[in-house]
């Protein structure tokens, strides 16, 4: 049985693991958090941003920075199911022929799903097993993927020519919704200067897979209090149209988050509360990832969008005051 010197050991690497990603990555801290908590709290994320905000090089450089196996699918229209998960192919042995199973590349502990958007929904949907059961099915055969295993999935907000949106079925298996923003002017500038030499960071792996799992097994374990619990319950259950008291809601949504948004909620607030070195969910926890947890869960109608209403603004409405 592991004791909590030992978890604490654990956390207090996690300090060390954003400091190697930092090596190569300037400014983008709020994202890298939300990762990092999503890692955490054994889940998957979506990283939106516009081109060359360094979002395939983020997550190649947590994967340097763990000890875990990292493999990279570059979504296109032609890209195929078996592309994914694997094929089998026939071979020969002693003069028999028989189908053996080859693994594709989703059989990782880290799998960057680049431009997830660039591939069509039969190809999309072949990750939604992966993502949800852990495992892959072929052929009528189940086969277990390594744990850890962690998608991040990459998207382009700006193009829409041949592009297929995620649906909202595949969309609520994300744990959290990132979004990229451009960085400020003295971090552009530090990128211009570190990216332009010959100089390269040298990276050292701070954490293994076994200490994910069982980080993400501390995760669960870590206090929620009952209020709390109830305030996150009540917030996601205010984002539907037909029970929430806020008008805003009732004017700009056509539907809100299920129930799965408010166990996101908890799980990372508890992921939030270990990677600031805590084993309590405090209010600041909740506030800060109702954005990237519920950003994707809430449906907007046509009015919304013609006014401009965003998802984070109907967010910042039902958490504003929220302390």
């Amino acid at each position: 049985m592991r004791t909590l010197e030992h978890y604490k050991g654990l956390v207090a690497k996690l300090p060390d693991l954003k400091k190697e990603i930092a090596k190569v990555i300037v400014g983008q801290e709020e994202a890298i958090d939300e990762i990092m908590i999503a890692l955490l709290a054994g889940g998957h994320c979506l990283l939106e941003g516009v081109p060359g905000l360094a979002k395939t090089l983020m997550v190649k450089t947590l994967s340097d920075a763990l000890e875990m196996k990292f493999k990279r699918i570059q979504f296109t229209p032609d890209l195929m199911p078996g592309d994914i998960i694997g094929t089998e192919v026939m071979e020969e042995e002693a003069g028999r022929k028989f189908f053996r199973f080859t693994r594709g590349p989703v059989f990782a502990n880290i799998v960057l799903a680049d431009e997830i958007n660039r591939t069509p929904p039969k190809t999309q949907s072949a990750l939604l097993e992966a993502m949800q059961e852990y495992k892959v099915t072929y052929s009528g055969t189940t086969h277990d993927l390594p744990a850890p295993f962690f998608i991040i999935a990459t998207q382009n907000p700006i193009e829409q020519a041949g592009t297929y949106p995620l649906p909202e079925a595949q969309l609520d298996r994300f744990l959290l919704y990132i979004r990229l923003g451009y960085p400020s002017e003295k971090e552009e500038l530090m990128v211009l200067k570190n990216t332009t030499g010959v100089k390269k960071a040298d990276l050292k792996s701070v954490l293994s897979g076994e200490d994910i799992l069982e980080l993400q097994e501390l995760t669960r374990q870590v206090h929620i209090s009952d209020e709390l619990a109830e305030r996150v319950n009540t917030l996601v259950r205010s984002t539907r149209p037909e029970s929430s008291p806020s008008a805003f809601v009732k004017q700009w949504c056509d539907w809100g988050a299920g129930p799965r948004a408010g166990q996101a909620l908890v799980l990372c607030s508890k992921a939030r509360a270990v990677l600031h070195g805590r084993f309590s969910v405090i209010p600041e926890d909740i506030k800060t990832l109702a954005f990237p947890v519920l950003r994707h869960r809430i449906a907007l109608n046509f009015k919304a969008e013609a006014e401009g209403i965003s998802a984070d603004r109907v967010i910042e409405e039902l958490t504003h005051g929220y302390h």
